[in-house]
């Protein structure tokens, strides 16, 4: 399946699996754009938390998921899940470079009347499976998804993109508990480790550290890359994609407000809109010329 942004972007009909890492480093700016644009227009918030997740939610849909943009109810797909729903408008904007809806849509994010909420609802857009932002249950929605799977004999699998503030819910590690007793080796978590929370440093609010060994003592295939390299996360995925025996965590490094220089690791900007000025600074930083 060609994806829709990258198709019009560089014009040549490249699959998804296939991608030049290069073009899809260059596809993450132009995403962190997008979602400043979207910040700042729509009087959004939580534009910190999205930036730190975007490469990760990129890389999910270019890189690992089998979902058809035509077909988005396929019984076949794959499911994903951004737990951590206030960051939704970086699945927003995955979804429409990957050719869920028109880019156009974008530009209605947290309008009144908009299918873009600030918060998803279930199908709000074809594509999106749940209601997210109520933090602490995603990961065991995603579970549903991956024991039913297992139940029908159908050979999808279901991602989750949880927060490291989100872990100090007892139904995260409930879910952690689960997985691995029904053999669900279909099922994926990613922790997005940008260590905030809403007004505190993740590890001084409950001791999350070390994380990585945490869920592997829950009996998880565990991993630990830098979640905003655009090739940890792709080779990453790719080795996912051909091999899975357990269910697995992947403790995924990344920076808050990461790619703009006066919004990285700044907690401010769980909160703070972007005036036109710092969209404009952060458009000239990112190199976008248009």
């Amino acid at each position: 399946m060609v994806s829709f942004f990258t198709s019009i972007l560089y014009n040549t009909p490249i699959m998804s699996n296939a991608i030049n890492l290069s073009n899809l480093d260059n596809l993450t700016k132009l995403a962190r754009y997008e979602l400043i644009k979207m910040s700042h227009f729509g009087k959004a918030p939580h534009l910190g938390s999205a930036l730190s997740c975007i490469d990760i939610v990129l890389c999910a849909y270019e890189k690992l998921l089998n979902i058809d943009p035509k077909n988005p109810k396929d019984p076949n797909r794959d499911r994903f899940i951004l737990s951590k729903g206030h960051a939704i408008s970086a699945q927003y904007v995955a979804m429409c470079y990957r050719g869920f809806f028109d880019k156009e849509l974008l530009k209605t994010f947290n309008l009144d009347g908009s299918s873009l909420p600030e918060h998803p609802t279930p199908n709000c857009i074809p594509g999106l499976e749940i209601a997210t932002g109520s933090l602490g249950h995603g990961l065991s929605v995603g579970l549903g998804f991956a024991l039913g799977a297992k139940i029908m004999n159908k050979n999808y699998k279901t991602l989750v993109v949880l927060s490291d503030g989100e872990c100090n819910e007892g139904s995260v590690w409930e879910a952690a508990l689960f997985a691995p007793k029904k053999n669900l080796n279909n099922i994926i978590a990613v922790i997005d480790y940008n260590k905030w929370q809403a007004t505190a440093r993740s590890n001084d609010t409950l001791a999350l550290s070390p994380l990585k060994e945490k869920w592997e003592a829950f009996g998880w295939q565990t991993y630990e890359i830098d979640g905003n390299n655009i090739e940890e996360i792709s080779s990453l995925f790719e080795k996912i994609k051909k091999s899975q025996e357990k269910p697995i965590a992947i403790v995924a490094n990344t920076i808050k407000g990461k790619g703009i220089s006066f919004m990285e690791d700044d907690n401010n900007w769980h909160y703070k809109v972007p005036t036109y000025e710092e969209l404009e600074s952060a458009k000239i930083e990112l190199g976008i010329d248009k």
